[in-house]
């Protein structure tokens, strides 16, 4: 009989930390799906017999800028992260400028289906197990930024930034921020943070 009491006991302890642990696993699986999400991946490509040292102006390449399939709002959001991250390594905007700058920007939509065990809460004793699939979507979006010799008309570098978009107006800013403030650090090539 004391037995049976004692497995009877570790039963309730197996199901205690079992509804525990289906309690706190979806958010634990949200926190993880949402972390993973925010990083911006980063890469660039450049001309190794371009000389970055001589490049100290810049001017955004309209004819290039005008072909980005993005709202206006969103052009001129990103042409001003880019302004900002350019003037702070030290070029300055001009007229005659040694590096045209332009942006493409590509998007698709990502369809993403969470499968995953659950369990009602009953109080006392044993609690069913369910299957539980949820479906949600989300844009995946990159951002390409040439850098063009001005005088040779060639490409010099490229930095690429992917990652999840927000379409909350104030997230979608920081967002863009972000995405070129990353691509951004892969600038000169060889000093990248």
């Amino acid at each position: 009989m004391k037995h049976k009491k004692n497995v009877h006991e570790h039963l309730s302890n197996i199901s205690g930390v079992s509804k525990n642990l289906f309690r706190i696993l979806p958010i634990l699986m949200i926190t993880f799906l949402m972390t993973s999400c925010t990083a911006v991946r980063v890469a660039s490509d450049y001309d190794k017999a371009a000389d970055f040292n001589s490049y100290k102006t810049f001017a955004f390449f309209k004819t290039g800028i005008d072909k980005a399939e993005i709202s206006d709002l969103d052009k001129r959001r990103i042409l001003r992260a880019v302004e900002v991250e350019l003037i702070a390594k030290g070029f300055t905007k001009s007229e005659n400028p040694d590096l045209l700058v332009s942006i493409f920007t590509k998007s698709r939509e990502k369809i993403n289906i969470h499968n995953g065990f659950g369990s009602y809460g009953y109080g006392w004793g044993w609690s069913p197990w369910y299957y539980n699939s949820q479906v949600s979507s989300s844009i995946e979006g990159s951002l390409y930024i040439d850098l063009i010799d001005a005088n040779k008309k060639e490409l010099v570098w490229q930095g690429i930034g992917k990652g999840y978009i927000s379409q909350s107006m104030k997230q979608k800013e920081e967002r863009i921020k972000e995405f070129v403030m990353k691509i951004m650090e892969k600038y000169p090539p060889g000093m990248e943070q």
